[in-house]
């Protein structure tokens, strides 16, 4: 009985042990070289520690000597859409054949986005915002003047929402320039979007745009159908554990005024069609009608599901020569880890514990990343002093064929001495 609880005791000491972080389970280590500008100093997540480091970046540890610094991580991603809201439209009508119309937005506390639902298409018009909290009397604010735009004869898309500082006003007053009637305008969308700027890290790579011509080109044609049109097709790989959230293209810039369609896709097998990553259009629009100038760019496809180290690009070219592609680059949204050095020059990283969990840390809860040096990483060193965590598995999960095996001579057996019980009687 005394050795059993001193086996369970040990057992219980050695899962307890599993769950610290320990120097020599790190694969890896960096050294940080901080900054003494400001007190808060900041590392940025490179691929490197995403592709060595767990998913979700969970077995990250800062030392300083051997005690742990408390860090927060802050991924930089752009702003955060609120709620959506309806806004009522009044007074509609055309005032010196200008389209007018009044939104009372009463419901909703801010806003700095109005999307209108138009039923017009090929159009290029400004619309000019004013603001009050009462719908007659009173000096409105005026909130500036946005540009709307419908190509889908020229296929180069449309932006129907206007852009204006947060605002809180009751009531807003929209003023379009002749190209949109009345009857067109059948609703308004408001919400907020905070305006923040993303950061990016490059993440695997892409190899040269090639060209593919479809087998037959005259019933391609004929047929309309985009998939038999000449695409261009570009290989690219991204360690399976980094995550991936869009795909950058980088257009000569003297190409503009196109607009194509992009599919990301894993190879398939004889037993499985291609897998669907992500799906989008890549766009530059340089535009200049009746003295209303249009300089719109969208470069990149969004990407939101898991992916396998090999996809291929494919970008649609239609009836069109191929676009003047110089790269193709797979991003992740920025990762920043916030820390306090006070007053140590150089700090270590360790990653690379593939069964560590991720700390608890006071600092995250209550740390500003408004206001923090950036310190730098020195290069990814292999841990000299690296021993594989003990394995506390179960012995019986450990052991899995020794067990079968158990298994198979018990039954065996079982079944001789039935046999022979048999022929006894």
């Amino acid at each position: 009985m005394r050795n059993r609880r001193v086996i369970a005791g040990l057992a219980v000491l050695v899962t307890a042990l599993a769950a610290e972080p320990v120097v020599s389970y790190f694969a890896r280590i960096r050294e940080i070289f901080t900054s003494p500008q400001l007190p808060t100093n900041y590392f940025v997540v490179d691929e490197e520690i995403l592709e060595h480091a767990r998913p979700g970046l969970a077995d990250l540890r800062i030392y300083s000597g051997e005690t742990q610094v408390p860090y927060a991580i802050a991924a930089q991603a752009a702003g955060i859409q609120s709620a959506e809201h309806d806004a009522r439209i009044l007074n509609l009508g055309a005032v010196g054949g200008n389209t007018e119309f009044d939104l009372d937005l009463s419901e909703t506390v801010q806003y700095n986005r109005i999307r209108l639902s138009l039923d017009a298409k090929d159009f290029l018009v400004t619309a000019r915002v004013l603001g009050n909290d009462t719908l007659a009397g009173g000096r409105p604010t005026d909130l500036g003047v946005s540009t709307l735009y419908d190509f889908s004869r020229e296929n180069l898309g449309s932006n129907a929402t206007l852009r204006l500082a947060t605002a809180s006003f009751r009531y807003l007053h929209v003023r379009l320039t002749t190209g949109i009637r009345p009857q067109q305008v059948k609703g308004a969308t408001v919400y907020s979007l905070e305006d923040k700027k993303s950061f990016w890290t490059d993440v695997g790579s892409c190899g040269r745009p090639r060209e593919i011509q479809p087998a037959v080109m005259t019933s391609s044609k004929a047929s309309g159908n985009p998939a038999s049109k000449p695409t261009t097709v570009i290989d690219c790989d991204v360690p399976p554990s980094v995550a991936m959230d869009r795909v950058v293209f980088t257009v000569a810039e003297g190409q503009v005024n196109f607009r194509r369609s992009v599919m990301l896709t894993e190879s398939g097998s004889v037993d499985r069609p291609p897998l669907l990553l992500a799906e989008g259009d890549i766009s530059r629009v340089q535009m200049k009608r009746g003295g209303t100038l249009v300089n719109s760019e969208q470069l990149f496809v969004p990407v939101s599901r898991s992916h396998g180290r090999h996809f291929l690009v494919t970008v649609s070219n239609g009836d069109d020569p191929p676009l003047a592609i110089e790269k193709v680059q797979p991003q992740t949204v920025e990762q920043r880890v916030f820390f306090e050095p006070k007053g140590a020059a150089h700090l270590r990283l360790y990653y690379g514990d593939n069964r560590l969990d991720a700390p608890t840390y006071d600092y995250a809860k209550f740390f500003k990343d408004d206001a923090a040096a950036q310190a730098a990483l020195g290069a990814a060193e292999v841990n000299a002093a690296f021993a594989s965590r003990p394995d506390d598995r179960p012995w019986s999960e450990r052991h899995k064929a020794v067990l079968w095996l158990a298994m198979v001579a018990a039954v065996a057996g079982l079944g001789f001495l039935a046999l022979r019980g048999l022929k006894q009687g």
